[in-house]
């Protein structure tokens, strides 16, 4: 849930939420933050909104497709440490991608079982740069969702301003890439069925095969 403001949108909105980090502090955070008295133009739209501490790979106090909506956005790796090196589990603090990634399809799995049939998950997601070169850690991401069972719904941009980037000190005038300067929001839907995938296979970038090997679906 980070800092909360999903949360307080969804009280605003009149909307019942469950938010969940694994990182206290987040949750203090959040709760501090939704102790804020409702406008009188919507004190009839109450809301319940629940918060706790736990792993997004484990949503243990969530049953199967009880969720009508889903929006996370998860640490991207190897970027900034959260929990400074003292809470178990924690995204951010993974040393490689491969663990991040398995981790990342732990998250997409639970998304699924959580979520209804026909409901959307909404994952905003950023890349980064290694030794200058891109890493894409946003298509990654994209891959385990479409693997946990989604279809891709909508890859809408979201452009960075007052990015860190530009905020820092940069030696000589020119560089030899590029800034970057946006994340993506992917919105993942949860099929009606099984035969929904034949129909949206072109929506499904990747596919798996029991014996590991991966191809592009055709047409």
């Amino acid at each position: 849930m980070g800092g909360g403001t999903t949360l307080v949108e969804s009280r605003l909105l009149g909307r019942n939420a469950i938010g969940v980090d694994i990182n206290l502090n987040a949750v203090i955070l959040a709760r501090d933050r939704l102790r804020f008295r409702l406008p009188s133009a919507i004190q009839n739209g109450r809301s319940e909104i629940k918060t706790y501490v736990g792993d997004a790979r484990r949503l243990e106090k969530i049953e199967n497709e009880t969720i009508d909506l889903i929006a996370t956005h998860p640490p991207y790796s190897g970027i900034i440490r959260y929990g400074n090196g003292l809470i178990d589990g924690d995204l951010s603090e993974f040393s490689s991608f491969k663990e991040y990634l398995d981790a990342i399809g732990g998250v997409a799995s639970e998304c699924y079982r959580v979520l209804k049939k026909d409901k959307c998950c909404a994952i905003l997601i950023g890349d980064t740069r290694k030794y200058r070169h891109f890493v894409p850690i946003s298509y990654a991401v994209l891959k385990e969702f479409i693997e946990a069972g989604f279809v891709l719904l909508e890859d809408i941009i979201k452009v960075q301003h007052k990015t860190a980037s530009d905020r820092g000190r940069w030696r000589g005038p020119r560089q030899d890439f590029y800034k970057i300067a946006h994340e993506h929001l992917f919105v993942f839907r949860k099929p009606e069925d099984g035969s929904e995938l034949k129909k949206l296979r072109l929506s499904r970038p990747t596919v798996s095969f029991s014996d590991g090997s991966k191809r592009r679906p055709t047409q």
